[in-house]
């Protein structure tokens, strides 16, 4: 009888391809990922029922179809330590249909992309069970919380390989800093239309469509379309100092900016320069103060693809 394949016995890596849906040789030195909270669906797909005639009554055989593997994880929001040096998340985010310039010794700054987008080849093990998942591409929710780890929870859909037994490798996660809290010291900007807020949390929603599409002669994740969504919670305020009602009946598009970090090579300030605020639907009080939920739409000028950007200092 085999022993049990134990649950925290788990590496994570993923690396971007060079061709399409071909193995860019990972390892675990350099393309290890510190993840939180995986969650797997390793044969997502349907299950086509083949309907033939019988003489009898009972169940029908069904051939599996459309196979691709899903991958949801959370990486912690720290920079590189070292100002124009790409994170160790970097890679994701390039697969999330985003550009990545990098200012030598400044910054590194991601932005959306509309055309030639990258993929993945994540490696994922249980134990020394290996699940391979290739041309992989997806979407993300950052989030900031007060008092809690910044992180982004990633979704990724892949083409599907079917599972084997690997030697699992050493990873090295040594491009992943140690967080910090969010907090009035470490997070110094949180505004919306200029206007200092007090905020519970933040969260940007890339809103990436993720599509399989299994034709015959071509095997593909594509993302065909984006709606990225903002959302923030923050104290009211009196209606003279900032006025959500008025901005979303005017229709007027306003900058939200969030910076956290403080030091050189971990300041993170992403940036919505041209939000829609949407109606406000009502309050909601914690511990006796009056706050608003606020939902914004990042759109992008006609320039396009610059309804955000991420920057890393």
């Amino acid at each position: 009888m085999a022993n049990p394949i134990f649950w925290r016995l788990q590496l994570l890596l993923a690396k971007l391809e060079t061709t399409y849906g071909v193995d860019p040789t990972l390892t675990g030195a350099n393309n290890a990922i510190l993840a939180t909270d995986v969650s797997l669906r390793p044969m997502e797909g349907e299950d086509v029922p083949r309907n033939l005639i019988q003489a009898y009554l009972g169940g029908q055989a069904t051939i599996p179809a459309g196979l691709r593997t899903v991958i949801e994880f959370s990486t912690e929001l720290a920079g590189s330590g070292e100002a124009g040096t790409p994170p160790g998340w970097g890679p994701l985010l390039r697969a999330c249909a985003m550009a990545e310039v990098i200012d030598a010794d400044t910054s590194v700054t991601y932005t959306p992309i509309s055309e030639a987008m990258e993929s993945l080849y994540i490696k994922f093990w249980i134990g020394a069970t290996l699940h391979a998942i290739k041309g992989a591409r997806g979407t993300g929710v950052f989030t900031i919380n007060a008092q809690g780890i910044p992180s982004i929870r990633w979704t990724f859909t892949g083409l599907w390989v079917e599972p084997a037994e690997v030697a699992r490798p050493t990873g090295t996660t040594t491009g992943f800093q140690k967080p910090q809290i969010a907090s009035t010291a470490n997070t110094p900007v949180f505004t919306v239309n200029a206007v200092p807020l007090v905020g519970r949390s933040f969260s940007l929603n890339f809103g990436n469509q993720v599509e399989p599409r299994l034709l015959l002669g071509r095997d593909q994740i594509v993302i065909p379309d984006r709606v990225e969504a903002l959302d923030l919670v923050c104290e009211a305020t009196p209606v003279t100092t900032f006025n959500p009602y008025a901005l979303a009946n005017d229709q007027t598009r306003v900058p939200a900016i969030i910076t956290h970090g403080t030091v050189a090579g971990s300041i993170i300030t992403l940036t919505a320069p041209t939000c829609q605020v949407k109606r406000p639907t009502g309050y909601q009080q914690n511990q006796g103060v009056t706050e608003w939920t606020l939902n914004l739409s990042p759109l992008p000028t006609d320039a396009g693809n610059d309804q955000f950007s991420i920057v890393l200092t």
